[in-house]
């Protein structure tokens, strides 16, 4: 079999945007600030994320109140750290807050988005013989354990008619995933993007299937219940939210631009990093935290649940808090294109 290889390059960058795998990823806790005043807002972020989002978009100016940042590889230890009350608020996918919440981690979904699903995805190689999800019977699939890929993939395997024991899952970090990917070790890799872009950009493989139709396409902002019990820290995230919400207005209207500030950030290709914005972060919409929210995630939750991969049954509903809404549109409100 013809062995793909992939730069180095490409590699290292990538790692850093491991937006919704596990691992013992350390956070970057350097004194970076933003505005004034005698409230601080401590942020956790990831690379190439709301930071680099607000200040592209502007967004950070004339601030009342100070934004300490950290920046995580990944969400789960994020949500340890709004668990133990370093963090006030940070931004993760749909995943790790069901996970966080299987272990009684203290945390609040405040804020959420609903963007297309097509960059999760189940990538094979160009010269694979599949061409169905069915035909994942048997067969060698990659995936990040814990991760909103590792939903999709069971979700998609469930619309095939079949269920994770019918393969052979192969539990990889993303990096060695697409290691295992590209030398033939496994027959497929569910992943998220911008790694779909990364592996269709190169022309090192196809998409088998996406997470459209089978999976929320949901990202959110988690806070600390022990903050949001701060009248002035409660303010500040509302200030703080609202901000976030104008600058993911402005990716969708400037995506050449942000693909070129989080190629720069993040050490991602041009070409890859516009690719995905395209596919993913471009469509994402403001919408509420609601009753059709809670219940898509508890079904990622019960998935899970199901799979002995979280202890205990879990209500989402105890992890949520809605008073940031306003007048945003319902969660299931389509996501832009």
């Amino acid at each position: 079999m013809r062995r793909l290889l992939v730069p180095a390059a490409l590699l290292l960058p990538l790692t850093l945007l491991l937006t919704s795998c596990g691992g013992d990823s350390a956070a970057d806790t350097g004194a970076r600030t933003d505005g004034s005043g005698s409230v601080t807002l401590s942020v956790g972020d990831q690379k190439g994320g709301s930071e680099a989002i607000l200040r592209a978009a502007g967004e950070l100016k004339n601030l009342d109140y100070r934004i300490k940042w950290s920046t995580f590889t990944s969400g789960p230890p994020l949500l340890e750290a709004v668990n133990a009350g370093a963090v006030d608020v940070g931004g993760v996918g749909n995943t790790p807050p069901v996970f966080a919440a299987g272990a009684g981690s203290k945390i609040s979904v405040v804020a959420a988005w609903h963007g297309t699903s097509r960059g999760d995805a189940v990538l094979v190689r160009n010269d694979a013989k599949l061409t169905s999800p069915k035909q994942l019977k048997g067969r060698s699939v990659a995936v990040a354990q814990g991760s909103s890929a590792h939903y999709q993939l069971v979700a998609s395997l469930e619309a095939a008619g079949l269920r994770l024991k019918d393969i052979k899952v192969k539990y990889l970090q993303p990096a060695d995933a697409l290691a295992a990917f590209n030398s033939g070790k496994v027959d497929a890799w569910a992943v998220w993007d911008p790694y779909t872009s990364q592996v269709l950009q190169a022309k090192q493989g196809r998409v088998l299937t996406t997470g459209d139709g089978v999976t929320n396409g949901l990202s959110f902002q988690v806070a600390s219940p022990a903050a949001l019990r701060n009248s002035k820290k409660a303010a500040a995230v509302k200030d703080y939210l609202a901000r976030l919400r104008r600058a993911q207005g402005w990716v969708h209207d400037h995506q050449a631009e942000w693909a070129k500030v989080w190629a720069k950030d993040t050490g991602l290709p041009y070409d890859v990093a516009l690719a995905s914005v395209r596919r993913t972060n471009a469509t994402r919409v403001a919408v509420a935290v609601d009753k059709p929210l809670i219940a898509s995630e508890q079904r990622i939750a019960d998935t899970f649940t199901e799979l002995n991969l979280i202890p205990k049954k879990v209500d989402f509903g105890d992890f949520v808090d809605p008073r940031f809404n306003g007048d945003l549109p319902p969660s299931t409100t389509p996501a832009k294109h």
